[in-house]
Formats: C-alpha cells, sequence, structure tokens
C-alpha cells in the first residue's frame, strides 16, 4: 500500500509540475465514448485492478483526460486552482469517511467547520466576542453553517427567509402571494431554489438592471410598491456581490437601507465576491455587508479550496435554527451532545468535512497569502483591461471590480454567434480556456483570472491567440 500511495503522489506532483510550466494542453477534449475506451471502464468494472500498474494507467489516462487548472493560460470558470496539496484533506476524509454534520460522527471535521465559521463571521463583522473557539451559537447572535455548493447555501437561506415571514409554510404549505426581490442578472440557483420551495420561479421579481447588470436602485422602491399594491409580502430582497458573468457589485449600502426601512430579509449571495471582505484593499467593495440577513461565500472560488465548499452565515442563529423543523429521534438529541451538529440546520443529512479542507488551504500558506492572491487576480483582472484598452476592435463594457472581465473582439463579425463560434475555437486549439456569457442581448467573451501563475504575459498571447483565431475563423 505504502508504494502505490507514493507512486500515485509522485504522478500527482508531476501533473501539476508540468500544468504550470505549460508543457500540456489546458483541455485536450476527447468525446465521452474515446475517454471510456481509454480508461478500460468496461473492463476494470467487471474484473477489477489486478495490478499496481493499472492502477497508475488508470489514473495517467485520467489526467490526461482532465482540464488543467494549473496551467497558468486557464482563465476559465469561477473554480478555484487549489494549493498543490490542497488534496491531502480529500485523501484523509476518504480513508476515515467521518461525517463532519454529527459531532459524534466527526468531531475534527466538525470543529474545523465551526472554527472556519468564525473566522468568516469575524471577516464580515459579526462576530462579537472575537474568539474562534466558541462554538455554542445562541439566538440573537451571528452562526454559519458549511455547505456542498452555493446553490444548495442560496436554497437553504431562501428556507430561512421562508420560515421568517411564514412559520406555517414547513407543515401547511406556502401562502399564494410570497415573493422575492432581486437583480434581473440574479444567479439562476435563486429560481430554481424558488421553484424546489414550491414558490415558483414566478415569484421571483426582477429588477431592471444598467448596461452592465448591475441592479438599478430605484427600480428596486419601484417593483417593490407594485408588489405591496398587489398584496404580495416580499419574503426577501437578493443583492449580487458580485455577478457571475461580470464579476461587478450590486449597491449593497443601498439595498441593505432599503431592507431595514421596509423590515425585509436582505440576503446577499457572495459566492464569488465575498473573498474581498479578506482583503484590506479591496473589502470596500462589500461596504454594508453587515446589513445583511444572510450571506453565501463559496471557498472554492476566490479562497483556493478544492470544490465543494461554501459557508452560508446568519446575522441571527434563530434564522438558522428555525429554517428546518424536522425531528430524527436517532440523529438530533438537542441538549445531550458533546459539541455541535450542523445536521439539523443543513438539506444535507450526510456531509463531508468541508471544514478541514478549507482550513487546511488557509493553513497552507498563512492568511495573508490568502489576502495577496485576492489582491494579485483582481488587480491582473485590470492590468488586462489595460492592455485591451490600447487594441483596436475590442469592446469593453466596463472597468472590472473583482477578477471577472468581458470584452468581444468585433474586426471580422460583430455578432453574437460569432463571438460564441470563436471562443469555442479558442479552446478547440488547447491552449487556452476561456468562457462566454450574455449580457443584456450581447455575447462576450469572458475570463476569470483565478491562477495565481497567470500574468501580463500569458493576457498579451491571449490577446494574440484571439486576434489569429479570428483572422483564421474570418477566412475560413
Amino acid at each position: 500500500m505504502d508504494k502505490i500511495i507514493g507512486d500515485i503522489g509522485k504522478l500527482l506532483s508531476n501533473h501539476i509540475k508540468t500544468s504550470k510550466q505549460n508543457k500540456n494542453y489546458v483541455l485536450n477534449q476527447q468525446s465521452p465514448e474515446l475517454i471510456a475506451a481509454t480508461l478500460e471502464l468496461k473492463k476494470l468494472l467487471k474484473k477489477g485492478f489486478s495490478n499496481n500498474n493499472e492502477i497508475l494507467n488508470f489514473i495517467k489516462n485520467y489526467l490526461k483526460n482532465t482540464n488543467h487548472l494549473s496551467n497558468p493560460n486557464y482563465m476559465g470558470h469561477q473554480v478555484a486552482v487549489p494549493y498543490d496539496l490542497s488534496g491531502i484533506p480529500e485523501l484523509i476524509h476518504g480513508t476515515i469517511n467521518n461525517p463532519s454534520s454529527l459531532y459524534e460522527m466527526g468531531p475534527a471535521g466538525a470543529t474545523c467547520e465551526g472554527f472556519m465559521i468564525n473566522w468568516m463571521l469575524d471577516k464580515v463583522g459579526w462576530l462579537k466576542e472575537k474568539d474562534y473557539y466558541n462554538f455554542n451559537f445562541k439566538f440573537g447572535e451571528a452562526s454559519g453553517i458549511l455547505t456542498h455548493g452555493g446553490s444548495v447555501a442560496n436554497l437553504t437561506a431562501l428556507a430561512a427567509a421562508r420560515s421568517a415571514i411564514c412559520p406555517k409554510a414547513w407543515t401547511q404549505g406556502n401562502p399564494n402571494n410570497i415573493v422575492v426581490i432581486g437583480a434581473k442578472s440574479a444567479h439562476y440557483s435563486i429560481s430554481r431554489a424558488l421553484s424546489i420551495l414550491g414558490l415558483g420561479s414566478n415569484s421571483f421579481l426582477p429588477v431592471k438592471v444598467d448596461q452592465n447588470e448591475v441592479l438599478i436602485i430605484s427600480d428596486l422602491e419601484d417593483v417593490f410598491n407594485k408588489a405591496i399594491k398587489k398584496n404580495l409580502r416580499v419574503m426577501c430582497v437578493v443583492a449580487n456581490a458580485c455577478a457571475t458573468s461580470t464579476g461587478l457589485y450590486d449597491p449593497i449600502v443601498e439595498m441593505g437601507d432599503f431592507c431595514e426601512k421596509h423590515k425585509i430579509w436582505f440576503h446577499i449571495d457572495g459566492a464569488h465576491g465575498a473573498a474581498a471582505l479578506v482583503s484590506k484593499k479591496n473589502k470596500s467593495l462589500l461596504k454594508g455587508i453587515n446589513k445583511a440577513t444572510s450571506i453565501i461565500w463559496d471557498a472554492h472560488k476566490m479562497m483556493r479550496v478544492p470544490s465543494l465548499c461554501t459557508a452560508l452565515l446568519f446575522k441571527n442563529f434563530k434564522h438558522q435554527a428555525l429554517a428546518f423543523q424536522q425531528k430524527g429521534s436517532y440523529v438530533f438529541h438537542e441538549e445531550e451532545v458533546v459539541g455541535m451538529d450542523s445536521m439539523p440546520y443543513t438539506i444535507e443529512c450526510t456531509k463531508s468535512a468541508l471544514g478541514t479542507k478549507f482550513f487546511w488551504s488557509l493553513a497552507l500558506k498563512g492568511e495573508r497569502a490568502i489576502e495577496k492572491y485576492i489582491d494579485y487576480t483582481f488587480e491582473l483582472a485590470k492590468t488586462f483591461y489595460e492592455l485591451l484598452e490600447k487594441e483596436e476592435f475590442f469592446e469593453l463594457p466596463y472597468r472590472p471590480e473583482s477578477n471577472i472581465l468581458c470584452f468581444r473582439y468585433l474586426k471580422e463579425s460583430k455578432t453574437n454567434e460569432f463571438q460564441k463560434t470563436l471562443r469555442y475555437a479558442i479552446i478547440n486549439r488547447k491552449k487556452f480556456y476561456i468562457t462566454s456569457c450574455e449580457m443584456n442581448g450581447l455575447r462576450y467573451l469572458r475570463v476569470v483570472l483565478l491562477n495565481p501563475d497567470t500574468s501580463k504575459k500569458e493576457l498579451k498571447n491571449l490577446i494574440e491567440e484571439i486576434k489569429n483565431v479570428s483572422k483564421e475563423l474570418f477566412e475560413i
């Protein structure tokens, strides 16, 4: 066993090394049929691994057919480029298999989760005593849990908001006049959550956005007033911090003031952008976040934590405690437990040790390293913006606030379809990985600069790649 673990470690180490040195493609995309045949899935399922070489060959072929996030030319989706040793907690968890949702089933993992929740609450400004070792959440004080992803966290937050405005909804079902207000550009997980909760996606009332899909605060008041005239009850208001497509922040202070004025639940979807709280330089982007009732914050985006790991934070533990109203005598023992259980407050019954890998990623190089990383990637997006500004035929709708930037290349064609074709042609050449999105009816190329090894050099190379690929497409 020791030998195979050592050999696997060498394979993974070499994979990271060659990716960082740009010695392999970012993405060499094959068909699933070809990958299945290369991995010999049918044979191995039937007979199993017969020796260590078969295990190593499987891993080698698997790594060849992955998206190489450690390659500095990776500028794609909002998925963390983890530290080299970030996978160790996954190995530990996969070996001991301790779920952290019940303290007695995973004391160390549950403790790490509580510690990291306190760390995040402190960043928001909600941790009163600043004691990271205080694991006893109380009504009237802030609290939180870790979940497997932002979609689950948003669903849980909206379930809690529903419980606050309609305490009997859990047993008697939803009233037919409950609505949620947010920017037209809100993440799809919000309307999906409303449908799952039985409120229906039509219960989401969109607020107009500006040309860059940032919420227009004056229209928030208009949407609210129209809802009240129709005898609708506003369950909560949702803010983007930041928007997934553009990386721009909604006006948090003004939205928070609005919610305080009307005594409405204020939920901030900070899946990507809440990480700016770690940065002295950039935390002003989240000014007013303390006005929120609930916040989600993905650690698997900007905190360099392997997916998935999302925090859902509450200003008042009461809201966390009352989100779900079920009992299971075999797991819920209330005051009898040692430590803290998160199971009563989550959709997930069994949950991996999310707090462990979150803590590990910060502990590998320390909190200051994460701050420097966030500052670097945010600044890199501004650098890219300035490079594109000097070029002909690039259209830039906004100056970036985070590490996300949308742009169009218009020399050969101004159509939406061409931007999409251009993006696929770029990734099919395997040198770069970028994404695309639509904003106000226009299709844009989009980069998310997450790789700490990406530099001005790679950005300049991407610009040349875009020009060359566009010219080739036009000539075809």
